[in-house]
């Protein structure tokens, strides 16, 4: 299992690194190769439960949005439905072992967060802004249902739910603002630092 381990770490950086600097043929391989090393490793998991199944098809949501996002021209309302049903799985994974009980703080901020993110963004968005913005609140919702089984219970389970939903969600921020906003360079190595590492501990939490 420490070799499955290592073998998704090593994609993972390699993808990133990619994302940073390297050719487009290494980031067309490894986003790819890296999703599928880590549903192999979500497949191995000791016990799969229907939570673990239903990330499983996250990851597969996922990968359809990346080869969407790989095609010459990009079909950002299919990318946008994809991403959706991978988070919209992941919430409901979460919210069959979930506890209710509300830390108000913590939607609190991501009503914030979504709130800043649409002011930012809005004028950009045209014709996607209803997609674009039910995607954004599917997203906090997920972090927060994630961010509530930590809260609950203090456990490494939910720590690496929360910690994996939450970089997924910077991911979506860094990548929606440098898309319709604001370019930058380094925004294509921060978005797959960010999208590699949630996949990465949302995958983790099915063996703690």
């Amino acid at each position: 299992m420490l070799w499955s381990f290592i073998a998704v770490v090593l994609s993972g950086w390699l993808f990133v690194d990619a994302a940073y600097r390297g050719p487009v043929w290494q980031r067309w391989l490894f986003r790819p190769v890296t999703l599928l090393l880590l549903l192999a490793l979500a497949c191995q998991a000791p016990v799969i439960t229907a939570t673990g199944y239903l990330i499983i098809l996250g990851l597969l949501a996922t990968m359809v949005a990346d080869t969407l996002l790989l095609l010459p021209r990009e079909r950002m309302m299919y990318v946008i439905g994809a991403y959706f049903l991978s988070h919209l799985l992941y919430t409901v994974g979460f919210a069959s072992q979930m506890t209710f009980t509300v830390f108000w703080p913590l939607p609190a901020a991501l009503l914030i967060v979504g709130a800043v993110l649409i002011a930012v963004i809005w004028s950009r968005l045209e014709e996607l802004r209803w997609p674009v913005c039910t995607y954004i609140a599917m997203t906090l919702l997920m972090v927060w249902v994630a961010g509530e089984q930590y809260f609950a219970r203090s456990n490494d389970h939910g720590f690496s739910l929360l910690a994996g939903t939450a970089l997924l969600l910077l991911a979506t921020v860094v990548w929606l603002v440098s898309h319709y906003r604001y370019p930058f360079g380094a925004a294509r190595a921060a978005i797959a630092a960010g999208y590699f590492a949630g996949h990465f501990l949302i995958v983790r939490s099915l063996y703690v």
